[in-house]
């Protein structure tokens, strides 16, 4: 064993670890609710950048916390179901705001991705972006 390594056994994880992966997808939209004539009622395309964050205890035997191949794999499904669509035509994203994108790939990524912490989807060519940390009662309970 390399000189300063640990044994596996010996590795102990006393806290939670987040990991991550970032992900791209180009799409068109069109906000319904924006004004006639205003720019986001028209279609207009976006670079979007996506991160999933995904929050737990890594293996003892790997020392993941999630496989990244098996991360690669949920987000792909989602990826190609996003990229160079017009979002809204997806069911779920019929008014497709930066909110809702990141819910659709909340609710399309937590049965396959134990874990999910996070969801974060921007645009950066705006400099805007949003979080979503999943189901949270009471802030949605005072928006509505």
């Amino acid at each position: 064993m390399p000189q300063g390594m640990a044994p596996r056994a010996e590795i102990s994880y006393l806290s939670a670890m987040r990991i991550y992966k970032d992900f791209l997808f180009e799409a068109a939209h069109y906000l319904p609710s924006a004004p006639i004539g205003h720019p986001n009622s028209r279609v207009h395309g976006h670079s979007f950048r996506a991160r999933v964050v995904i929050e737990g205890q890594p293996d003892a035997e790997s020392g993941l916390v999630f496989h990244f191949d098996d991360l690669t794999a949920a987000i792909d499904d989602a990826r190609d179901a996003l990229d160079h669509r017009l979002l809204n035509e997806i069911e779920g994203l019929e008014a497709p705001t930066l909110e809702r994108i990141s819910i659709w790939l909340w609710n399309r990524l937590q049965n396959r991705v134990p874990g999910l912490a996070e969801i974060q989807v921007s645009r950066d060519s705006c400099n805007e972006g949003c979080i979503y940390r999943g189901d949270a009662p009471d802030v949605r309970q005072a928006a509505e």
